[in-house]
């Protein structure tokens, strides 16, 4: 007890959990209003709040009482607003039986929920009431009326926890309906700030709300070229982008049950496309289903499937190939698959997002071959559609997998970066090793006809793609038994060989087919282990018993084959094994 009075009242989140009187609970924690206190009912200490012992959270003043504070805040009048809690919708483990009539506010805080009673500043030339709660760290429910807030502290810890751990809303507070548009607006507005929209009267447009890779070329950010530079260099890829494109079919969406009621955050300002132009763009778009003429992608057999119950069948976009970091303003809602009309608007943004005097980009995705065929010619017939005519696109095949967001990939691209350098700076003196071997071992014709082709490869890789494949490594593979079996036959036979050699090919092929029967049977062995059933000791038995037939059949045949030598060193292996038996 700190003082001389009887201590029934004792604080659980205080060091020590140490015994106060009501005076001294209530000074002690008027500026810990969140800690959670007992009240000792003369048995036993019962869970009880802060309103009790008198603490009120004064939002003017410093936290002292308003000279002009009425009875009652205008605030709590009229009809019950729509964000009340209803105690049947908190976990009943979190804090004591709500007390309705009391001019009491639900405050949600990363310990726990409180009911406390808050006053805000009724001075002439005082500020809203909103804006007194967000001075002091509360964000309300609803800006008409509130009685239920949450604190910067539980809305940060819970974007935090989302963005590492993935938790969702509802398994990090349970039942709490407004936890969820309360953390969408916190998150809007925290977007805003990032991005330096929080007091500005300037207004975000299409991307501003997304962050995009640091380490690719993008002029006027990170790109100051000296005066002996041009950006449009053929000789170097120094400053040519590089892009990948892909789908995800696990992200569906079905259709709301009330559309109307959905509201939009930030509709274009981020990474998805401005609903608006998109669905015009799909609307007026032509997506002829024709027959694919590369392998069975998915993506291909996706978009000419019919879509009926869902509003979105996945979610696709464009990234950076070398960093894996999405492009604002580039990604898209699945309306019926992952069809051309689709990623068409998704890469004609991405290529015009800090692109300019760009003149060069590389383009990967899975399905290129199918879908660069009528690019040029799709955006040339859409009104919603835009791309330089001065930019070179240079489409690849390519399989790409994404994991984290741009953010964390932004915090920790140095360390990867600097691993990644060390790596090839290492490697770089091995590289040029091997290569100076390869150089000096291939004749000077050889070299002189691959840079020749490799310059026709290079000159013409955009009107005809198969000119690349003079890059592809030609291996000779291998024959297999079978066919050196009956090369051996057919030699044979042509070269009418005695008829005890004509069959040796057969012969051979029988002893390693006997080979690799051992080699299985022994793995049979292995896996049984050392406590085999009945059956499986009977099975066992029976391999063995026709395995030695057959090796016994290719013994016996050997004499037609090898013959007096076979017989000469049979004999010696008996002779030398007797011999050691009797010494």
């Amino acid at each position: 007890i700190i003082c001389d009075q009887d201590g029934v009242y004792k604080c659980h989140d205080c060091l020590g959990e140490l015994l106060y009187c009501m005076g001294c609970c209530w000074s002690q924690h008027s500026c810990n209003p969140f800690h959670w206190i007992s009240q000792c009912n003369g048995k036993l200490f019962k869970q009880s709040c802060l309103t009790r012992v008198g603490l009120v959270i004064h939002l003017g003043h410093d936290g002292r009482q308003c000279p002009v504070l009425t009875d009652m805040w205008d605030l709590f009048d009229g009809e019950e607003p729509e964000d009340w809690l209803d105690p049947k919708d908190l976990p009943s483990v979190l804090g004591p039986e709500f007390q309705l009539k009391e001019n009491t506010m639900v405050i949600v805080d990363k310990s726990r929920v409180h009911r406390l009673k808050v006053q805000s500043c009724h001075c002439p030339n005082a500020m809203s009431p909103d804006i007194q709660m967000f001075r002091h760290g509360f964000f309300p429910a609803s800006f008409n009326r509130p009685k239920t807030v949450f604190t910067f502290q539980v809305l940060e810890d819970f974007l935090l926890d989302n963005l590492e751990c993935s938790t969702s809303a509802m398994n990090y507070y349970s039942k709490l309906r407004e936890f969820m548009r309360v953390a969408r607006q916190w998150r809007q507005l925290k977007t805003m700030k990032w991005h330096g929209f929080g007091h500005g009267s300037d207004s975000p447009t299409a991307g501003d709300l997304a962050l995009f890779c640091p380490a690719c070329p993008q002029p006027g950010i990170n790109v100051s070229l000296s005066g002996d530079e041009s950006l449009d260099e053929t000789s170097s890829w120094k400053y040519t982008r590089s892009f990948v494109m892909d789908g995800n079919f696990k992200a569906e969406h079905l259709h709301p049950i009330k559309p109307l009621d959905e509201v939009w955050l930030s509709n274009g300002l981020g990474f998805m496309v401005g609903k608006d132009r998109y669905k015009i763009h799909l609307a007026v778009a032509s997506d002829m289903v024709e027959k694919s003429s590369c392998n069975n992608h998915q993506a291909v057999n996706q978009a000419n499937a019919a879509w009926h119950k869902l509003e979105s069948t996945g979610i696709g976009g464009v990234a950076c190939a070398r960093h894996g970091c999405f492009v604002p303003h580039s990604m898209v809602d699945f309306q019926k698959g992952e069809r051309q009309d689709t990623h068409d608007i998704s890469h004609s943004q991405a290529a015009q997002h800090n692109m300019e005097g760009i003149t060069r980009a590389v383009t990967f995705y899975d399905i290129n071959c199918q879908y660069n065929k009528h690019f040029r010619v799709r955006v040339d017939r859409s009104q919603f559609l835009e791309m330089v005519l001065e930019l070179t696109i240079i489409p690849g095949i390519g399989l790409w997998h994404m994991n984290d967001s741009n953010f964390c990939k932004m915090i920790r691209m140095k360390s990867t970066l600097c691993h990644k350098y060390k790596l090839a700076k290492n490697g770089m003196s091995e590289s040029e090793m091997a290569f100076n071997r390869l150089d000096e071992a291939a004749p000077a014709n050889f070299k002189t006809e691959w840079l020749a082709k490799e310059r026709i490869a290079q000159s013409s890789r955009i009107q005809d793609p198969v000119a690349m494949d003079v890059y592809e490594i030609n291996i000779k593979k291998a024959p297999s038994k079978k066919e050196i079996e009956l090369r051996l036959l057919e030699d044979g036979n042509a070269h009418n060989a005695a008829p005890s050699c004509r069959s040796v090919a057969t012969w051979i092929s029988m002893g390693l087919a006997i080979e690799e029967a051992q080699i299985a049977l022994f793995i049979e062995v292995q896996r049984i282990g050392r406590r085999p059933t009945e059956t499986q000791r009977l099975d066992i038995a029976q391999q063995h018993d026709c395995l030695q037939g057959q090796i016994d059949g290719f013994t016996q045949s050997a004499l037609t084959y090898l013959r007096d030598g076979y017989v000469l060193r049979t004999r010696m292996k008996y002779t030398n094994k007797g011999n050691l038996q009797h010494q």
